[in-house]
């Protein structure tokens, strides 16, 4: 097999995994609507073990284009586009948009994620300062709140 169809193999696989990210991260967006928190953990699980899968086909994608691009002066500037610009091969320059897309789809996701969070944070803040005016003392014990007497 030569190096550009296992490059394409790899690209392939990182277009799925991408894929998979966007579905967890809506899913997480769902969760973090519903405050679902077991679900938010469980998903946080997911997340990590794929991540750290997308991240192993990066490095052996980068791998990959430095043995291609070994005997290219410019090999320093390792790009999809610029293989695609050696090679011609159009399959390289839409696999190159279609993560470029995704990689845009799961930035805009995190950045709503991110949101999400912070609005939950600053409700569960000013909840906790109600409730401390109130002269209410609290402690959290697994899910639940209890009141000192």
């Amino acid at each position: 097999m030569s190096n550009i169809t296992k490059l394409k193999n790899i690209l392939n696989e990182e277009i799925k995994g991408y894929g998979e990210l966007i579905e967890l991260l809506r899913r997480e967006k769902d969760y973090l609507i519903e405050l679902n928190i077991t679900g938010i953990e469980n998903l946080s699980k997911e997340k990590d073990t794929l991540i750290l899968k997308l991240r192993l086909f990066e490095h052996e994608r980068m791998n990959l284009l430095r043995e291609l691009l070994q005997d290219d002066k410019d090999a320093k500037e390792i790009t999809l586009q610029r293989l695609y610009e050696l090679t011609g091969d159009e399959t390289l320059k839409d696999m190159r948009l279609k993560l470029i897309s995704m990689l845009q789809s799961i930035e805009e996701l995190n950045e709503f994620n991110g949101i999400l969070i912070e609005r939950s944070l600053s409700f569960v803040k000013s909840s906790l300062a109600f409730l401390k005016a109130s002269g209410i003392e609290t402690k959290f014990r697994e899910t639940t709140l209890s009141r000192k007497a």
